[in-house]
């Protein structure tokens, strides 16, 4: 789904494209409600490969990342920036084998969707980028999301995540001219 809109929205050439999405904490420092800018993607999530070769690395384009630093040091809100792993696996929480594949990895998170985009968006000559936000700490005890859980994320979160989005767009959109991807 996540290429498939990208596709869809490369056909009106956006001038950029930001994804609000939520993601795992793999990392101790992180918690609940924490925001990260990600880097770059590892592609385990079976998609990315029908855009581009699999060495291809999923990267956002980096004015965007860089107008939405800028709009959270704005605010005062602290985030963190890294790799973080797109994956296809449902209930991975339960795999050994996968888990210590990301540590290894030294993964900021786990979603599902961002490599996905990535590639896609490189692919069409989408500028793309990304905010997530930390719902779930599914590597500690006690950690992994409930219905109960994400309930509580969706209230307490939300508003602040797509408030931010909106003015990373706006300011994108009245500062960003020279923010358009590469063409081939």
């Amino acid at each position: 789904m996540a290429a498939l809109v990208m596709e869809l929205l490369s056909v009106i050439e956006p001038k950029a494209v930001l994804f609000l999405g939520m993601c795992g904490g793999t990392h101790n420092s992180l918690k609940v409600g924490d925001f990260i800018l990600p880097i770059g993607s590892i592609r385990s999530e079976s998609v990315s490969t029908h855009f581009m070769p699999p060495q291809v690395p999923a990267l956002p384009t980096f004015k965007i990342q860089k107008f939405a630093s800028q709009v959270l040091v704005e605010h005062g809100i602290d985030y963190r920036t890294g790799v973080v792993h797109s994956t296809d696996l449902r209930f991975w929480e339960f795999d050994e084998n996968f888990k210590m594949n990301l540590y290894e990895e030294r993964v900021i998170a786990v979603e599902m969707e961002t490599a996905a985009l990535f590639v896609t968006a490189f692919a069409s000559k989408v500028s793309v980028g990304a905010l997530l936000l930390v719902s779930d700490m599914p590597l500690q005890r006690g950690g992994i999301k409930t219905k109960k859980s994400a309930n509580s994320v969706f209230r307490s979160f939300t508003d602040q995540h797509i408030e931010l989005g909106i003015e990373i767009m706006a300011d994108i959109a009245e500062r960003g001219d020279t923010i358009r991807q590469y063409k081939w």
